[in-house]
């Protein structure tokens, strides 16, 4: 039997507010702090959050901790005052591990109940005695026990009987049997294996005698088939080609990425082994768009430094209160942050071989000098500006953080392009209709 609708009421945790009460800081080095009820100095970082039930604000308490022989995890949980509604989740503060994990677990008391688990989004849960399954991407990640996990999915299982029973009453009858099965599971009656499988390998189940072995709990690593690469968005293509610095042969990666309330990209990036060069390179994985795209953002905070940034080869980029201007095809086209794209502009503009040395003029270099003072201000929230991108493609990207709903910082407009702009993004020669007809006819 499947679990797909075992999963907790409520939508995703919530939309955080840019407002933050961060906690005491628990000093370098200790960002991740092992997890004990008695560190007084772990303390939750609190963000006043919209509730995705009622609507008004609640709030968020997110807790970075390390499990024992584990590793680090984020906690997140959420409240509301007005509506009573309360979601909370775990995530992985690692990356993807280099394989897939199984953990079988032979439960046998009632100690193994209590046995502390880190279940991923992407873990299934299967109890093979019940034909049970918990299927991946159907749950949140979550911070439990073996008892907890059962639970939850009880809980996911009642939550529909009512309904189930005025519609389809035998339907209802047997979900009830199978809950009743569950509920036996908690008492331990008998012995049953639980199973977690998580391709990512960021699910744990305790071993309450580590460092000794547990003869109840097998670990498995494995490696990912190419249908679980594809389900974590691993999966990238691969093509030979040659480094433009030594020439070697080298590989070139590439993979279609899917951007929120944006289009799809495609991200290459190649490494050559031989002379270590490395480069990366964003395209569009859409056609040209029908208008042109213009994108004021107003710079009011140290926070609008980590927006997600698409530039494309085709999109210009200026700088009002600095006098800049970054014309197409400079730096290519880009998947950074806000502050990455100052960051390359700030290299671009300082480290040009042109403006140093002995051709360089005085005033040339206070200019110079002011210029790279006055981004560090902007990148540090001091000093306010415009950052403007005009794509007369259409293809260039900032996120706004407040998606679905208007920035208020953020102006997008659509424009008619100009026959020049057609031109330089050869429209004007291209025929897309009817191009069939005045063909020379084949042999």
């Amino acid at each position: 039997m499947s679990a797909g609708g075992a999963v907790e009421p409520g939508l995703p945790a919530a939309a955080a507010a840019p407002s933050a009460a961060p906690a005491r800081d628990p000093g370098p080095g200790h960002l991740f702090r092992p997890i004990s009820a008695e560190d007084e100095e772990q303390q939750p970082t609190e963000i006043e959050s919209l509730c995705m039930n009622c609507y008004r604000n609640g709030m968020t308490r997110l807790l970075l901790t390390k499990i024992p022989f584990f590793r680090e995890i984020i906690v997140s949980s959420f409240s509301c005052e007005h509506c009573g509604w309360n979601n909370t989740e775990i995530q992985s503060a690692g990356r993807i591990q280099d394989q897939g994990v199984r953990y079988t677990l032979t439960v046998r008391a009632q100690e193994d109940m209590d046995r502390e688990v880190v279940k991923t989004d992407s873990a299934t849960t299967r109890i093979p005695e019940l034909d049970f399954e918990i299927p991946a991407f159907s749950q949140k990640g979550a911070l439990t026990t073996v008892e907890g996990l059962i639970s939850r999915a009880i809980s996911g299982l009642e939550q529909d009987q009512p309904t189930r029973r005025a519609n389809e009453e035998a339907v209802a009858e047997r979900i009830d049997e199978f809950i009743a099965k569950l509920k036996e599971l908690k008492q331990v009656a008998s012995p049953f294996t639980l199973i977690i499988d998580d391709p990512s390998g960021n699910s744990f189940v305790e071993n309450p005698h580590a460092p000794r072995k547990d003869d109840a709990l097998v670990i498995t690593h494995y490696n990912r088939t190419l249908q679980q690469e594809e389900m974590l968005g691993l999966q990238v293509l691969q093509f030979n080609t040659n480094c433009p610095e030594c020439n070697a042969p080298a590989q070139t990666n590439m993979k279609l990425v899917q951007i929120p309330h944006f289009k799809e990209v495609i991200i290459m990036a190649t490494n050559c082994e031989n002379c270590g060069h490395r480069t990366n390179e964003v395209k569009s994985g859409g056609a040209v768009e029908p208008l042109g795209t213009r994108i004021t953002f107003h710079i009011t905070d140290p926070s609008d430094m980590t927006r997600d940034l698409l530039k494309s080869e085709t999109c210009s980029v200026e700088i009002p209160e600095l006098e800049f201007e970054l014309g197409m095809a400079v730096l290519g086209g880009k998947f950074t942050t806000l502050e990455g794209m100052l960051k390359d502009i700030r290299e671009l503009v300082t480290k040009n071989p042109f403006t140093l040395g002995d051709s360089s003029s005085p005033g040339q270099t206070e200019k110079l000098q002011e210029f790279s003072q006055k981004l560090d201000q902007i990148l540090e929230g001091i000093l306010k500006a415009h950052f403007i991108m005009d794509d007369p493609a259409g293809n260039s990207y900032l996120q706004n953080v407040y998606a679905p709903e208007d920035d208020p910082e953020m102006k997008v407009e659509h424009y008619k392009r100009t026959f020049d702009q057609n031109e330089e993004l050869g429209l004007n020669d291209m025929k897309t209709e009817g191009y069939e007809t005045g063909l020379p006819a084949q042999r």
